[in-house]
């Protein structure tokens, strides 16, 4: 690689550094500086992409495996450099995006191909602090950017908070049960950041922490369902209140984020001056929870309701015109900085961190899965009456617990309940079902895998979670699974709770005992999804692997992992909250989600609850409009025929409904893995520049042609909704159809006739059998014909 070096002598270049001979050397694809913190390093990776990366020349750190990027994308982007007025502006060669970094203090700009201002850095906000993780190096950093009020911002992951636009938000990026990491955002202004860790990431750090001081027991205690590894346990929870108060210096929005000081939380109540401003509980919660709310200048109280062991904070930041991104265990400041539409900035993303592989049209339909399956004949009975009742199904899910007497994950059937699991995906097939199993990265150390695994010191220290960042401990899960587990014949593998549960890194070391797990502390799951995909494509070089798991982190997309949304409850706000944090995910590049349809907690009278079954069908109805259609539930037969004879009915229209769109979402589909589409889509992919539609929490585009807008309140016979800014207009798709006719194989179109102009709210009348979808006035969509059922 050629290098031309500049030396440039002058009186106001660092003046902050004794050596006052500044040195910028300039390659082809950037430059580096020396700036206070150490080496700047800007480098253009993309047309439309540039990398920045910061640290101190005089330390040693730990070396980190490349988990982002491809080795492909090493390859380095041609630059134009320039230098002028105590700058040196670099634009990409050919020109769609162009870095300017101030000599004085190294902030920099970035503008687009029209010289238009993208993004900020705010001015001095670069920190790069030494520090020590155990017994190695390493540094915290951060780095703050500029946005106005009129912004909006999405992504960082699957949440449970509801927020779609998180501007101001506080968010802190970890891996637990319902809650998906991957620090990415895009802007409606043209841009997408990403923050290059694999540890925590805190964005919006708070500025002050109220550490809250325990009250006297409030005497209430309830008991739970829940999971444990012995299988399905109940548990007595109680709870405690604590307070504390904090004053604010102005009038404004803060935001609020509640720490309740465990791996896990069962509770999020937290009232502000006797507000209720968070209410949420479920079984499992994330250890965290962010609000922005208004303010007044002067002193404030709270009050916190939480479990036992809790030992809850509160965090407070002003909300302000910066972004910022933060982390505690790094090895270098380092983000990437990309330019364009929605769309462009995830086809970079993807281009960079690894493309989305296809998907059989199989795995598209109906998934159907409950908690749990006893038996081969019981799930084998199920199978043939869902077809016997015209509930068409592409996959059916075997839960946990076929290990048996085996012990957890033993990768052995227990033959006494599954005597022959061949046999088993050999009818599925013939009535043209797959079969998914789930598998853990957990393994009994007692069993014949986990002796084996313990005897190597395979296990991330004090857990019995396989360390696959070593790369022997992966290959010899791989070795059990593929031999074990592949002679079966199944077609789809769910990886469950691959974050790892309970952030079980945290404070252990890893990649056999040499690295603390800090370092890695979000990346787990692209490992576990790497060894089993990899190994999938090597054993059934054949077929795309299909694989569901709980969590993922960036880059997460190319091992093709299907990620849904976790162990969450059932009510209304749950199902909002789904679909503002499914959206968000989408905006980190992850295209494939899904949630369990129903909510995975439910009542225990759900068979006879009409409230419920009201709740379940608008959960299944929208569903129809995700990425992938699944149906789950916790210590539940979510077999049809146990609910009510009209919500049977619905299920079965819903379910056909999907599979009359099939032919839509596979061209779809087939478009993420050949052009990086994102089929559900967050209305700035489409809508940049209307800001009403960046607005809405819940609507969103389902591939090209389909506005969805979820129903997620009860009883309601009209909602308003927003049309988006679209000249042809919007046509109301009704999206029901009735009991169908196995003789009709005719195409069928099943819209209205008018149309609705964009850039306006409309109420329109809300049927409990479907929600309301608006599609494109100028794009037609033709319903497929139903196939006969295989028996």
């Amino acid at each position: 690689m050629k290098r031309i070096i500049l030396f440039l002598i002058t009186g106001v270049l660092f003046a902050s550094c004794s050596n006052r001979n500044a040195k910028i050397e300039a390659v082809h694809s950037g430059v580096t500086i020396v700036v206070p913190q150490g080496n700047l390093t800007v480098r253009a990776i993309a047309d439309n992409a540039f990398r920045v990366t910061c640290a101190p020349v005089d330390m040693e750190f730990p070396e980190l495996e490349n988990l982002i990027y491809m080795d492909s994308s090493a390859e380095a982007y041609p630059v134009i450099h320039e230098i002028k007025r105590r700058r040196i502006v670099m634009r990409t060669d050919p020109g769609n995006i162009s870095a300017s970094i101030n000599l004085r203090n190294g902030n920099i700009t970035f503008l687009d191909a029209a010289g238009k201002v993208l993004l900020k850095e705010k001015p001095n906000s670069r920190i790069v602090t030494p520090g020590r993780t155990g017994e190695f190096n390493s540094l915290a950093v951060s780095q703050s950017f500029l946005t106005p009020k009129d912004e909006f911002l999405f992504g960082t992951g699957q949440f449970q908070d509801g927020y779609l636009n998180i501007r101001g938000l506080t968010r802190r990026l970890t891996q637990v049960n319902s809650q998906i990491s991957i620090p990415m955002v895009i802007s409606g202004k043209g841009y997408g950041i990403l923050w290059n860790n694999y540890g925590l990431v805190d964005y919006n750090p708070s500025e002050t922490i109220v550490e809250l001081q325990q009250g006297e027991a409030d005497g209430t205690s309830v008991v739970v369902d829940a999971t444990g590894t012995a299988g399905n346990i109940r548990e007595r929870r109680s709870f405690n209140d604590f307070s504390g108060e904090f004053e604010v210096s102005a009038n404004g929005e803060y935001s609020l984020l509640l720490d309740v000081g465990q791996s896990m939380a069962r509770k999020h109540f937290m009232m502000i001056d006797g507000d209720t401003v968070i209410d949420v509980t479920n079984t499992w919660l994330p250890p965290t929870s962010s609000i922005i709310i208004n303010l007044k200048a002067g002193k404030h109280k709270i009050f916190v309701s939480g479990s036992r062991g809790d030992r809850p904070s509160v965090g407070i930041r002003q909300v302000t015109d910066v972004t910022t991104f933060s982390s505690p265990v790094a090895t270098a400041l380092d983000y990437t900085l990309f330019a364009g539409s929605a769309d462009e900035v995830i086809g970079t993303y993807r281009n960079l961190t690894g493309k989305v592989p296809s998907v059989p049209e199989w795995a598209l339909g109906y998934i159907h899965c409950r908690e749990r399956y006893n038996t081969q004949a019981e799930l084998l009975n199920n199978s043939h009456r869902l077809l016997d009742e015209g509930y068409r199904t592409g996959i059916i899910v075997q839960d946990w617990q076929w290990w048996g007497k085996y012990g957890w994950n033993a990768m052995q059937f227990d033959e006494d309940r599954y005597p022959n699991p061949k046999a088993m995906t050999d009818e599925l097939h013939a009535m043209d079902m797959r079969l998914m199993l789930s598998v853990w990265s957990k393994i009994d150390r007692n069993c014949e895998v986990g002796r084996d695994m313990a005897s190597k010191g395979y296990y991330i220290e004090g857990t019995d979670w396989i360390d696959f960042f070593n790369p022997d401990a992966a290959a010899l899960y791989w070795k059990n699974f593929s031999e074990k587990l592949l002679p079966t014949g199944i077609d789809a593998w769910w990886l469950d709770a691959t974050e790892p549960e309970n952030d079980d890194l945290r404070g252990r070391m890893v990649a056999g005992g040499t690295i603390p797990g800090e370092f890695y502390r979000n990346a787990y799951p692209n490992m576990v999804n790497h060894t089993v995909f990899n190994g999938l494509r090597e054993s059934q070089p054949d077929r795309e692997p299909i694989i569901l798991t709980r969590s993922g982190f960036t880059g997460i997309q190319r091992y093709g992992a299907i990620n849904w949304s976790g162990d969450v409850g059932n009510d209304w706000e749950t199902l909002r909250r789904q679909i503002a944090g499914g959206l968000n995910l989408m905006a980190t590049g992850q295209p494939w989600w899904t949630y369990d349809a129903g909510g995975f907690f439910r009542p225990n009278d759900q068979y006879t609850n009409a409230d419920y079954q009201e709740r379940m069908l608008r959960w299944l109805q929208t569903s129809v409009f995700l990425p992938f259609m699944r149906v789950h539930g916790y210590m539940s037969r979510t077999e049809p025929w146990n609910y009510s004879v009209e919500t049977q009915k619905n299920f079965r229209e819903q379910i056909n409904l999907r599979y009359q769109l099939l032919n839509y979402i596979k061209e779809c589909a087939d478009r993420v893995s050949n052009e990086n589409y994102t089929i559900m889509r967050p209305l700035v992919f489409d809508f940049p520049n209307d800001t009403e539609a960046l607005k809405q929490q819940t609507q969103y585009m389902f591939g090209p042609s389909l506005l969805v807008c979820p129903v997620t309140e009860p009883g309601i016979e009209s909602m308003r909704v927003y049309l988006p800014k679209y000249e042809p207009g919007w046509i109301f798709f009704d999206s029901y159809v009735s009991d169908y006719d196995e003789t009709d194989v005719h195409y069928r179109k099943v819209d209205s006739e008018t149309v609705y102009k964009g850039g306006q709210y409309v109420d329109i009348p809300v049927a409990p059998y479907r929600i309301p979808v608006f599609r494109k006035a100028d794009q037609n969509i033709i319903l497929s014909p139903l196939r006969p059922l295989k028996d």
